[in-house]
Protein backbone atom coordinates (compact mmCIF):
# COMPACT_ATOMS: atom_id res chain seq x y z
CA UNK A 1 0.00 0.00 0.00
CA UNK A 2 2.39 2.14 1.07
CA UNK A 3 4.62 1.67 -2.48
CA UNK A 4 1.20 2.39 -4.49
CA UNK A 5 0.99 5.81 -2.06
CA UNK A 6 4.76 6.54 -3.18
CA UNK A 7 4.07 5.73 -6.64
CA UNK A 8 1.13 7.80 -6.89
CA UNK A 9 2.54 10.58 -5.38
CA UNK A 10 5.65 10.20 -7.09
CA UNK A 11 3.07 10.79 -10.34
CA UNK A 12 1.43 13.20 -9.04
CA UNK A 13 4.87 15.07 -8.16
CA UNK A 14 6.25 14.20 -12.34
CA UNK A 15 3.06 15.83 -13.87
CA UNK A 16 3.64 19.17 -11.91
CA UNK A 17 7.14 19.49 -13.18
CA UNK A 18 6.65 18.60 -16.15
CA UNK A 19 3.64 21.31 -16.96
CA UNK A 20 4.73 24.11 -14.78
CA UNK A 21 6.97 25.94 -16.49
CA UNK A 22 10.36 26.30 -15.39
CA UNK A 23 11.17 28.73 -12.37
CA UNK A 24 14.10 30.07 -13.96
CA UNK A 25 11.85 31.44 -16.56
CA UNK A 26 8.99 32.33 -14.25
CA UNK A 27 11.77 34.54 -12.02
CA UNK A 28 12.72 36.27 -15.20
CA UNK A 29 12.64 39.59 -14.06
CA UNK A 30 12.53 39.61 -11.11
CA UNK A 31 14.45 42.18 -9.30
CA UNK A 32 16.03 41.24 -6.07
CA UNK A 33 18.17 44.39 -5.76
CA UNK A 34 16.51 47.48 -3.69
CA UNK A 35 16.87 50.40 -6.57
CA UNK A 36 16.49 53.88 -4.85
CA UNK A 37 16.92 55.58 -1.17
CA UNK A 38 14.66 58.64 -0.20
CA UNK A 39 15.09 60.37 -4.27
CA UNK A 40 18.68 58.61 -5.06
CA UNK A 41 18.06 55.85 -7.31
CA UNK A 42 20.45 52.85 -7.03
CA UNK A 43 21.75 51.68 -9.66
CA UNK A 44 24.64 49.61 -11.04
CA UNK A 45 27.71 49.91 -10.49
CA UNK A 46 26.27 51.26 -6.56
CA UNK A 47 23.86 48.38 -4.37
CA UNK A 48 22.42 48.53 -1.10
CA UNK A 49 22.12 44.73 -0.84
CA UNK A 50 25.46 42.22 -0.34
CA UNK A 51 25.59 40.47 -3.01
CA UNK A 52 24.26 43.13 -5.58
CA UNK A 53 26.27 46.02 -7.87
CA UNK A 54 30.11 45.35 -8.69
CA UNK A 55 32.04 43.96 -6.20
CA UNK A 56 34.27 46.69 -5.84
CA UNK A 57 31.35 48.79 -4.79
CA UNK A 58 30.96 46.68 -2.25
CA UNK A 59 29.58 47.68 1.66
CA UNK A 60 29.66 51.26 0.36
CA UNK A 61 26.44 52.99 0.71
CA UNK A 62 23.61 52.61 3.13
CA UNK A 63 20.13 53.80 3.40
CA UNK A 64 19.02 55.97 6.55
CA UNK A 65 15.69 56.81 7.07
CA UNK A 66 15.66 57.74 3.08
CA UNK A 67 19.37 59.38 3.83
CA UNK A 68 21.81 57.78 1.57
CA UNK A 69 25.16 57.47 3.40
CA UNK A 70 29.03 56.64 1.46
CA UNK A 71 31.45 54.93 3.60
CA UNK A 72 35.03 54.58 3.36
CA UNK A 73 38.12 54.52 5.82
CA UNK A 74 38.01 58.56 6.28
CA UNK A 75 34.05 58.76 7.08
CA UNK A 76 30.60 58.60 6.16
CA UNK A 77 29.38 61.42 3.93
CA UNK A 78 25.56 61.97 2.74
CA UNK A 79 25.07 61.58 -1.03
CA UNK A 80 23.69 64.44 -2.72
CA UNK A 81 23.36 63.03 -5.82
CA UNK A 82 24.83 60.48 -8.31
CA UNK A 83 25.27 61.20 -11.90
CA UNK A 84 25.33 57.96 -13.69
CA UNK A 85 25.80 60.02 -17.44
CA UNK A 86 28.89 61.59 -15.65
CA UNK A 87 29.85 58.21 -13.60
CA UNK A 88 30.37 60.93 -10.35
CA UNK A 89 29.10 61.31 -6.70
CA UNK A 90 28.13 64.58 -4.86
CA UNK A 91 29.24 64.13 -0.89
CA UNK A 92 28.37 66.50 1.87
CA UNK A 93 30.35 66.30 4.76
CA UNK A 94 28.71 67.52 7.86
CA UNK A 95 32.11 69.22 9.21
CA UNK A 96 33.24 71.01 5.95
CA UNK A 97 33.57 74.70 6.49
CA UNK A 98 32.29 76.82 3.45
CA UNK A 99 31.97 80.80 3.08
CA UNK A 100 29.32 80.80 6.08
CA UNK A 101 31.22 78.66 8.92
CA UNK A 102 34.53 77.72 9.24
CA UNK A 103 34.72 74.03 11.63
CA UNK A 104 37.91 74.20 13.65
CA UNK A 105 38.95 70.82 15.73
CA UNK A 106 40.06 68.27 12.70
CA UNK A 107 36.28 67.60 12.75
CA UNK A 108 36.16 67.04 9.08
CA UNK A 109 36.70 63.43 7.22
CA UNK A 110 38.54 64.70 4.82
CA UNK A 111 39.07 62.02 1.89
CA UNK A 112 41.01 59.12 1.81
CA UNK A 113 39.83 55.46 0.77
CA UNK A 114 41.08 52.08 1.42
CA UNK A 115 44.09 50.75 -0.87
CA UNK A 116 41.97 48.22 -2.75
CA UNK A 117 39.09 50.86 -3.56
CA UNK A 118 41.44 53.52 -4.37
CA UNK A 119 41.27 53.18 -8.61
CA UNK A 120 37.45 53.36 -8.08
CA UNK A 121 37.18 56.38 -6.77
CA UNK A 122 38.71 60.07 -6.89
CA UNK A 123 37.96 63.57 -6.36
CA UNK A 124 37.33 65.36 -9.99
CA UNK A 125 39.83 67.68 -11.73
CA UNK A 126 37.95 70.88 -10.94
CA UNK A 127 37.92 69.67 -7.34
CA UNK A 128 39.96 72.08 -4.62
CA UNK A 129 40.43 71.23 -1.34
CA UNK A 130 41.50 74.25 0.71
CA UNK A 131 43.55 73.35 4.04
CA UNK A 132 42.78 75.81 7.31
CA UNK A 133 45.14 76.23 10.13
CA UNK A 134 47.89 73.70 9.27
CA UNK A 135 50.72 73.44 11.42
CA UNK A 136 54.46 74.25 10.06
CA UNK A 137 54.91 70.52 10.97
CA UNK A 138 52.60 69.56 8.39
CA UNK A 139 54.00 67.76 5.25
CA UNK A 140 52.11 70.48 3.52
CA UNK A 141 55.26 72.61 4.11
CA UNK A 142 58.38 70.16 4.56
CA UNK A 143 60.90 72.16 2.93
CA UNK A 144 59.41 75.88 3.09
CA UNK A 145 60.45 78.00 1.99
CA UNK A 146 63.02 76.54 0.01
CA UNK A 147 60.85 73.91 -1.63
CA UNK A 148 57.64 75.01 -3.61
CA UNK A 149 54.52 73.79 -1.53
CA UNK A 150 51.88 72.11 -3.52
CA UNK A 151 49.27 75.24 -2.44
CA UNK A 152 47.39 76.18 -5.82
CA UNK A 153 44.21 77.50 -7.35
CA UNK A 154 42.11 75.09 -9.27
CA UNK A 155 40.10 75.79 -11.67
CA UNK A 156 40.44 79.51 -10.36
CA UNK A 157 39.11 78.78 -6.83
CA UNK A 158 41.84 78.89 -4.33
CA UNK A 159 42.69 80.31 -1.07
CA UNK A 160 42.82 83.90 -2.29
CA UNK A 161 38.96 84.13 -3.13
CA UNK A 162 38.01 82.13 -0.17
CA UNK A 163 39.85 84.41 2.27
CA UNK A 164 37.00 86.97 0.96
CA UNK A 165 34.24 84.63 2.79
CA UNK A 166 32.57 86.15 6.16
CA UNK A 167 33.61 82.76 7.64
CA UNK A 168 36.97 84.26 8.33
CA UNK A 169 35.93 87.33 10.08
CA UNK A 170 34.11 86.09 12.29
CA UNK A 171 37.63 83.93 13.40
CA UNK A 172 39.19 86.87 14.02
CA UNK A 173 42.72 87.33 12.94
CA UNK A 174 44.06 84.24 11.59
CA UNK A 175 42.51 81.09 13.09
CA UNK A 176 44.27 81.38 16.76
CA UNK A 177 47.67 80.08 15.49
CA UNK A 178 49.18 83.90 14.49
CA UNK A 179 49.58 83.75 11.00
CA UNK A 180 48.32 86.18 8.51
CA UNK A 181 46.36 84.65 5.28
CA UNK A 182 49.39 85.54 3.07
CA UNK A 183 52.90 84.46 3.22
CA UNK A 184 55.26 86.14 5.79
CA UNK A 185 56.91 84.55 8.70
CA UNK A 186 55.15 81.11 8.25
CA UNK A 187 53.05 79.24 6.04
CA UNK A 188 49.46 80.41 4.71
CA UNK A 189 46.94 79.28 6.90
CA UNK A 190 45.20 78.63 4.42
CA UNK A 191 46.64 76.27 1.43
CA UNK A 192 44.51 75.07 -1.69
CA UNK A 193 45.94 71.59 -3.47
CA UNK A 194 44.41 69.22 -5.95
CA UNK A 195 43.60 65.81 -4.60
CA UNK A 196 45.98 64.07 -7.30
CA UNK A 197 48.98 66.34 -5.36
CA UNK A 198 49.05 64.37 -2.34
CA UNK A 199 46.05 61.79 -2.94
CA UNK A 200 44.43 61.87 0.51
CA UNK A 201 42.79 64.34 2.64
CA UNK A 202 43.59 63.57 6.12
CA UNK A 203 43.51 66.39 8.69
CA UNK A 204 45.54 64.32 11.37
CA UNK A 205 48.12 63.46 9.38
CA UNK A 206 48.31 66.87 7.70
CA UNK A 207 48.11 68.92 10.77
CA UNK A 208 45.40 70.78 9.88
CA UNK A 209 42.62 72.35 11.97
CA UNK A 210 39.79 72.81 9.53
CA UNK A 211 39.14 72.68 5.33
CA UNK A 212 36.89 73.53 2.89
CA UNK A 213 35.86 71.50 -0.60
CA UNK A 214 34.46 73.37 -3.93
CA UNK A 215 34.24 71.64 -7.34
CA UNK A 216 33.50 73.09 -10.80
CA UNK A 217 31.49 71.92 -13.28
CA UNK A 218 32.77 73.01 -16.49
CA UNK A 219 31.58 75.11 -18.32
CA UNK A 220 30.31 76.90 -15.42
CA UNK A 221 31.99 79.29 -13.48
CA UNK A 222 30.77 80.74 -10.41
CA UNK A 223 31.45 84.31 -9.78
CA UNK A 224 33.30 84.54 -6.05
CA UNK A 225 33.21 82.36 -3.34
CA UNK A 226 30.04 82.98 -2.14
CA UNK A 227 28.66 81.25 -5.36
CA UNK A 228 30.70 78.10 -5.29
CA UNK A 229 29.29 74.39 -4.98
CA UNK A 230 30.44 73.43 -1.64
CA UNK A 231 30.87 69.32 -1.26
CA UNK A 232 33.25 66.92 -2.43
CA UNK A 233 33.10 65.71 -6.31
CA UNK A 234 33.82 62.10 -6.86
CA UNK A 235 34.67 60.37 -9.88
CA UNK A 236 33.94 56.54 -10.06
CA UNK A 237 35.32 54.06 -12.55
CA UNK A 238 34.50 50.36 -13.11
CA UNK A 239 37.48 48.74 -13.38
CA UNK A 240 38.13 45.45 -16.05
CA UNK A 241 35.80 45.08 -18.95
CA UNK A 242 32.15 45.47 -17.84
CA UNK A 243 30.67 43.67 -21.02
CA UNK A 244 30.31 41.05 -18.76
CA UNK A 245 27.18 42.99 -16.86
CA UNK A 246 25.81 44.40 -20.06
CA UNK A 247 25.25 40.98 -21.50
CA UNK A 248 23.87 39.80 -18.02
CA UNK A 249 21.40 42.77 -18.50
CA UNK A 250 20.29 42.42 -21.91
CA UNK A 251 19.18 39.06 -21.09
CA UNK A 252 16.88 40.21 -18.09
CA UNK A 253 19.37 39.81 -15.39
CA UNK A 254 21.22 42.01 -12.47
CA UNK A 255 24.91 42.32 -12.16
CA UNK A 256 26.44 41.15 -8.61
CA UNK A 257 28.74 38.82 -7.23
CA UNK A 258 29.23 35.83 -5.03
CA UNK A 259 30.71 34.99 -1.67
CA UNK A 260 34.29 34.53 -3.83
CA UNK A 261 33.32 38.16 -4.43
CA UNK A 262 33.18 37.10 -8.25
CA UNK A 263 31.10 38.35 -10.43
CA UNK A 264 27.87 36.89 -11.12
CA UNK A 265 24.65 37.09 -13.04
CA UNK A 266 21.75 36.95 -10.97
CA UNK A 267 18.57 35.68 -12.88
CA UNK A 268 15.43 35.61 -9.95
CA UNK A 269 15.34 31.96 -9.21
CA UNK A 270 18.84 31.19 -10.08
CA UNK A 271 22.31 32.66 -10.75
CA UNK A 272 24.34 32.19 -13.35
CA UNK A 273 28.46 33.04 -14.98
CA UNK A 274 27.55 34.53 -17.90
CA UNK A 275 24.32 35.93 -18.26
CA UNK A 276 20.76 34.45 -17.67
CA UNK A 277 19.80 32.79 -21.51
CA UNK A 278 22.88 29.93 -20.47
CA UNK A 279 20.66 27.41 -18.57
CA UNK A 280 20.13 23.95 -19.77
CA UNK A 281 17.30 23.45 -22.00
CA UNK A 282 13.77 23.01 -20.94
CA UNK A 283 14.03 19.23 -22.48
CA UNK A 284 16.89 19.00 -20.57
CA UNK A 285 15.78 19.99 -16.70
CA UNK A 286 12.66 18.28 -17.50
CA UNK A 287 14.42 15.01 -18.28
CA UNK A 288 16.53 15.57 -14.84
CA UNK A 289 13.21 16.39 -12.73
CA UNK A 290 12.07 12.97 -14.14
CA UNK A 291 15.33 11.30 -13.03
CA UNK A 292 15.15 12.44 -9.65
CA UNK A 293 10.91 11.71 -9.49
CA UNK A 294 12.08 7.94 -10.43
CA UNK A 295 15.08 7.85 -7.77
CA UNK A 296 12.63 8.93 -5.04
CA UNK A 297 9.69 6.60 -6.29
CA UNK A 298 12.99 3.42 -5.65
CA UNK A 299 13.79 4.74 -2.26
CA UNK A 300 10.12 4.90 -1.28
CA UNK A 301 8.84 1.61 -2.75
CA UNK A 302 12.20 -0.49 -1.84
CA UNK A 303 12.42 -1.25 -5.76
CA UNK A 304 15.50 -2.88 -6.25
Amino acid sequence: MASLFSFSFSLCFTFLVLSTPSSANGNRGVKNCRSYCGNITIDYPFALQSGCGHPGFRDLLFCMNDVLMFHISSGSYRVLEIDYAYESLTLHDPHLSNCDAIFLGGRGNGFTVEEWRAPYFSPIQDNVFMLIGCSPRSPLFQGFPGKHMPCRNVSGMGCEEYYRCPAWSSLGQGVGLGWGPVYGSGPPECCAVAFEEIRAINLSKLECEAYSSAYSLAPLRQEGPSEWDYGIRVKYSVQGNDEYCQACEATGGECGYGDDVRQVCMCGGFNSTTNCDSVPSLATRRANSLGNVMAVWKMTSGWR
